[in-house]
C-alpha cells in the first residue's frame, strides 16, 4: 500500500518542522515548504520520505505549482494539507501599529492561507483532511496582539466554511490554535517581560513545545480523528 502524502506549508522551523517529523513518524511521506534558510530546510530531507520546496504562499501560482510538483514527485495527491505558513510583527498598541506592517500580516497570514486553502479544497483526496494553524489568542485578547490575531481569526472563518463545503467528500477540516509556543515566531519582537507574561497565562507557568502542537496536528490527520470535523482544537496548556 502506498504511503499517504502530507503537504506542510511552512515546515522548515518551529511548529511546522515538528509537524513534518510527527507526520513522517505516523507513516506519511511529507512535502513541505520554506521561504528562507534553505540549508536549514534541506537538513530535514530524507530520500523518498521528506522533501523541501521553496514556495512563497503569497504567490498563488507558486502554491498551485507546488501541489502539482509534489503530486508528480510522490505519485499521488495529498491525503492531508497543513496550513502553517505565517508571520508576526512586534506587538505595539493599535495607535502605533503601522499600515505597512498590517499589510504584511494580511499578505502572508490571510492571502497566503487563502491561496493554500483554495488549492487544498480542489486537490486533497476524498476522505482526507485539511488543518490550519491559528492561535488561542483569537479568544484571549492581549495588548498589541490585535492585528496578528485578526489574521488568524480570518483563517478560522475560512476553515469553518470549508468544513461545511467539503464534508460531502469526506474531507475533514479543522484548526489547531496553540497558545504561546517556543518558536522563532513567538520570540520575535517580544520583550522578556512579554514572554514571561505569556508563560504565566498557562496554569503550568510555561510556554508550549512545538512537538506538543505537532502531536495534535498528527492526531487530526489520522483516522483516529474520524469524527472530529469543523473544530478549533486548542493545545495551550490550560489557557482560558
Amino acid at each position: 500500500m502506498t504511503q499517504p502524502l502530507a503537504l506542510v506549508f511552512g515546515g522548515s522551523r518551529g511548529i511546522g518542522a515538528a509537524c513534518v517529523q510527527a507526520l513522517a513518524q505516523d507513516g506519511f511521506r511529507v512535502a513541505f515548504t520554506y521561504v528562507t534558510k534553505p540549508d536549514e530546510a534541506k537538513v530535514q530531507e530524507k530520500a523518498g520520505q521528506i522533501k523541501a520546496y521553496a514556495v512563497d504562499v503569497r504567490d498563488a501560482a507558486a502554491v498551485q505549482g507546488f501541489f502539482a510538483q509534489a503530486a508528480k514527485d510522490f505519485g499521488t495527491r495529498p491525503q492531508t494539507v497543513i496550513v502553517n505558513a505565517g508571520i508576526n510583527q512586534p506587538y505595539v498598541p493599535m495607535g502605533q501599529f503601522t499600515h505597512d506592517n498590517f499589510r504584511k500580516l494580511m499578505e502572508v497570514n490571510v492571502f497566503g492561507a487563502f491561496n493554500v486553502l483554495t488549492e487544498a479544497a480542489k486537490d486533497v483526496l476524498d476522505g482526507g483532511s485539511i488543518i490550519g494553524i491559528t492561535t488561542s489568542m483569537v479568544r484571549n485578547a492581549v495588548p498589541g496582539g490585535g492585528p496578528y490575531t485578526a489574521t488568524k481569526a480570518a483563517v478560522e472563518s475560512l476553515l469553518r466554511s470549508m468544513g461545511k463545503e467539503l464534508a460531502s467528500r469526506g474531507v475533514r477540516v479543522n484548526g489547531v490554535a496553540p497558545g504561546a509556543v517556543d518558536t522563532d515566531l513567538f520570540h520575535s519582537g517580544k520583550t522578556e517581560e512579554a514572554k514571561l507574561r505569556a508563560a504565566s497565562m498557562s496554569p503550568f507557568n510555561r510556554i508550549g513545545r512545538p512537538s506538543e502542537v505537532a502531536d495534535a496536528v498528527a492526531f487530526l490527520a489520522s483516522d483516529r480523528a474520524s469524527w472530529i470535523h469543523g473544530q478549533i482544537i486548542q493545545p495551550n496548556g490550560g489557557l482560558v
